[in-house]
């Protein structure tokens, strides 16, 4: 279920109608759209204020009073559900058709490195657990739901939500994403031993030995 279909049906018109108003609504707009009491707008917008997902507007001038205007927030907007997934599976076929998986298999590694080297790296001095834990700390920023663990006496990060879920099963080219980007960003060694499109329970990483520099990508 989508984060927008989690809130109440009066909420989910409100945030609609604020979605297709290009310079916010006001209260009055609302009740028009939404056809309930001037209070009920109130009520809901005093919700979605609190949650962050509608802002007060610049207010802007009507017969000389200023008048109270709303709009989305960016995380507002992010409720709505944006369908990447077909898009990109479709791109990645079409990448693969065109260039082989040799040379697709190359370009996940490249995009993981190229993403990777954004990240600010862990010093050279930097312990197993230090480096597992910072590299847990950026999945997770990008949607795996990851933490660091430590099994056998080594550190390893799991990963519990791959978020190229359905590209992966089709293309598993897109795995290389993964590890380049973890070596990329911890400057270790990372092997791949547990994978959920494959069966396993998360996606698992060993942090391993230090790597030589890499070539910057742009």
């Amino acid at each position: 279920m989508s984060a927008l279909r989690q809130l109440g049906e009066t909420r989910q018109r409100l945030l609609r109608a604020l979605l297709s108003a290009q310079e916010g609504g006001t209260v009055e707009l609302l009740c028009q759209r939404l056809g309930i009491t001037h209070n009920a707008v109130r009520q809901h917008l005093a919700g979605l204020l609190a949650d962050g997902f509608v802002e007060r507007a610049h207010a802007r001038p009507s017969g000389g009073r200023p008048l109270a205007v709303f709009r989305l927030t960016e995380a507002g907007r992010e409720l709505f559900p944006r369908n990447y997934g077909t898009i990109a599976t479709a791109l990645l076929e079409l990448l693969r058709d065109r260039m082989g998986g040799a040379e697709l298999d190359q370009l996940m590694r490249d995009m993981g490195q190229a993403l990777g080297q954004r990240e600010v790296a862990p010093g050279e001095d930097s312990s197993q657990e230090a480096v597992a834990r910072m590299l847990a700390a950026q999945l997770d920023r990008l949607g795996y739901e990851a933490v660091p663990a430590r099994r056998n006496g080594e550190w390893q990060i799991e990963a519990f939500n791959c978020v190229f879920h359905d590209m992966a099963r089709r293309h598993p080219e897109v795995c290389r994403f993964d590890l380049a980007y973890l070596e990329a960003a911890g400057g270790r060694e990372v092997r791949h031993l547990e994978c959920i499109v494959r069966g396993g329970a998360c996606c698992r990483f060993r942090i391993g030995a230090r790597k030589a520099p890499m070539r910057r990508l742009e």
